[in-house]
């Protein structure tokens, strides 16, 4: 019983392993794919639009209620101790460091990782990647190296703008609804964020876009199996990209702060 257990415990820590081997192997492909010609940029910019442009919806309706909320939440705490001056600094701080990259990683690894894994997957599975290489093209430099850039510049950009959002969201409702000064709360917002808070969240979305693309990629390369394969890779492409973006939030956080 016990050498059954140990056996499927080492079974699983080596598949484990190899599957980290997989996408550092891959990793590395992209980042010289990166530097090596050709350089199709109209591929990089269809990537961009599919990564950042639709995903503009999903991020503002996100950053909106997220600031929204949280102006609530702040005020209703710290009306208890008469600080309701600090509302908009906690709005501020809160979406530049954390929620803005955070949620807007966790939405667009949601919709793009999906989509990602969902259409290389259909790819692998349809023998498409194998013509490809029989063609002499390069599926990675291909497919996913264009992904991978376009991640890495898009969400950043959408990170920004769900910060901003996010913070316009606070106003309205700390002060049109909640009935706070508008010129303290500008005032408390501008004073105590930092350039830093900005360049550290923008820092995170970076991160995380290359933690969506390239673990969206992996589960599209590796799919095995047809039709059902392509749903669990779908799967397995959200959930680990999600994870991952909470797990690596923190290390960034005490790294950087």
């Amino acid at each position: 019983m016990i050498k059954n257990w140990l056996e499927l415990i080492g079974s699983e820590v080596i598949s484990l392993i190899e599957e980290v081997g997989r996408v550092i192997q891959l990793l590395g492909n992209i980042l010289s794919g990166m530097v090596r010609p050709p350089y199709r940029l109209r591929h990089i910019l269809q990537q961009m639009e599919e990564v950042g442009f639709n995903s503009i919806p999903v991020v503002l309706i996100t950053a909106t209620f997220t600031g929204m909320v949280l102006a609530l939440q702040s005020y209703i705490g710290f009306k208890r101790f008469n600080a309701e001056s600090l509302v908009g600094t906690v709005v501020a701080l809160s979406m530049t460091r954390e929620l803005g990259p955070v949620l807007t990683g966790l939405m667009v690894a949601g919709r793009v990782g999906a989509a990602m894994a969902a259409e290389l997957g259909t790819m692998r599975v349809t023998e498409q990647i194998d013509a490809l290489a029989t063609l002499a093209v390069n599926p990675v430099k291909y497919l996913a190296v264009p992904r991978f850039i376009a991640t890495l510049i898009a969400l950043p950009l959408l990170t920004a703008m769900s910060d901003i959002i996010g913070i316009i969201g606070g106003y309205f409702v700390g002060v049109t609804m909640l009935g706070s000064n508008p010129v303290v709360y500008e005032r408390r917002t501008v004073d105590f964020i930092k350039l830093n808070d900005i360049y550290s969240g923008l820092l995170k979305a970076v991160v995380f876009g290359a933690i969506i693309a390239i673990i969206g990629c992996y589960k599209g390369f590796y799919t095995e199996g047809g039709a059902e394969g392509v749903g669990k890779a779908t799967t397995g492409a959200v959930v680990i990209s999600c994870m991952l973006i909470l797990v690596s939030d923190y290390f960034l956080t005490a790294l950087l702060f």
